[in-house]
């Protein structure tokens, strides 16, 4: 099996999360299976307009969390796994994963941040019943082998203080530039502080 970031990357494409059942409900995740999204970049100047075609795909931490700290052991009732590891399910995750696709679509008009670790987040404010949230949204951006590029939504959650140092104070980065530095497989340096 190979060790590139970049082949795992493309496995992770056939990604169809199967439904969660719960107390008898089933929480269906067919939002979070593999899309592909074309974001159109307008000209500007004496740059020609653009069109780049993405391949997305949404990672387990979208919807599942790690078990809590000083657990003996997660409740066996809430375990979801992939191929990788085993998380407990989270059903605030679960509700706000159903505004991921929207967000993906709409990132060209959204601040994006490097995190200065190869991924970038956006965030996103949610009004729920009168209380303001932040909710983050974590991705990377790779080239596909078989053209175009791909973006992974490795995880998205709720800014609350056991989350509240990860997320770094940097100036944002145009989601366009990730796009067109990942394809044309240019560096992108985390900007200054």
């Amino acid at each position: 099996m190979s060790t590139n970031p970049k082949d795992r990357f493309e496995r992770q494409a056939v990604i169809w999360w199967n439904p969660f059942s719960h107390q008898g409900k089933v929480y269906d995740l067919a939002h979070l299976h593999p899309k592909t999204v074309v974001y159109q970049q307008a000209a500007k100047g004496e740059k020609p307009a653009c069109s780049y075609t993405v391949n997305v795909m949404f990672g387990l931490h979208c919807f599942t969390r790690g078990f809590p700290r000083g657990a003996q052991q997660p409740h066996p009732a809430l375990l979801y796994a992939d191929s990788r590891e085993e998380r407990e399910f989270d059903f605030q995750r679960y509700e706000l994963s159903k505004r991921l696709p929207a967000i993906v679509e709409s990132l060209p008009r959204r601040k994006c941040f490097h995190t200065g670790k190869g991924n970038f987040f956006s965030i996103d404010v949610v009004d729920d019943q009168g209380k303001h949230f932040e909710y983050d949204i974590f991705f990377a951006a790779s080239r596909s082998s078989r053209g175009g590029l791909n973006l992974f939504v490795q995880s998205a959650y709720v800014r609350d203080p056991l989350h509240a140092s990860s997320r770094p104070h940097k100036k944002p980065i145009a989601f366009f530039v990730i796009l067109f530095n990942t394809l044309h497989d240019r560096p992108i340096k985390p900007p200054p502080k």
